[in-house]
């Protein structure tokens, strides 16, 4: 007979799984799976655009500068490049929906512990190029006029 007990494998198990995930990994799955109940339980229309948007302003405010400033301005760039894409939170960080599906989405490096903050483009963007081949994410340390107007091509080509 082992010596193992059921209590001490399935602690054996969920200590091995917590010790594959980081304590960032952790925090945004907690994070979709509040998003998730939350949607459960939203409402429809208006209201719940406007719950969403509100979420994505509020999480932009809780950042430590400079990611605020940074999604702040990608913020008011896709929603002026594309109105029909609705905000909404994707693991804890702003998003950019069409028809319930993310299509864009904002990564705080400093949430990250990461060097540099992304533009990610989900397999819903359609950036498809005729090689084969295109960038899904873009590194952001800064965000030029320039970089707005490229965030404003992609974004316009991603939801066409």
């Amino acid at each position: 007979m082992s010596g193992t007990s059921k209590a001490g494998s399935e602690k054996a198990r969920h200590d091995s799984s917590a010790e594959r995930f980081s304590e960032q990994e952790r925090a945004a799955m907690k994070a979709r799976a509040t998003e998730l109940r939350a949607a459960a339980r939203g409402g429809r229309g208006a209201k719940k655009a406007a719950a969403d948007e509100a979420a994505v302003l509020s999480a932009i405010a809780a950042m430590a500068e400079p990611d605020r400033a940074l999604a702040e301005r990608v913020h008011a760039v896709v929603t002026a490049a594309a109105p029909e894409l609705a905000p909404r939170l994707w693991y804890g960080q702003p998003a950019y929906a069409k028809a319930g599906k993310v299509v864009c989405f904002f990564r705080s490096g400093q949430a990250d512990k990461e060097r540099y903050s992304s533009l990610g483009f989900s397999v819903e963007a359609n950036l498809d190029e005729d090689d084969g081949m295109w960038p899904t994410a873009y590194a952001l340390t800064e965000l030029t006029e320039a970089g707005e107007a490229a965030i404003r091509r992609l974004v316009q080509k991603a939801v066409r």
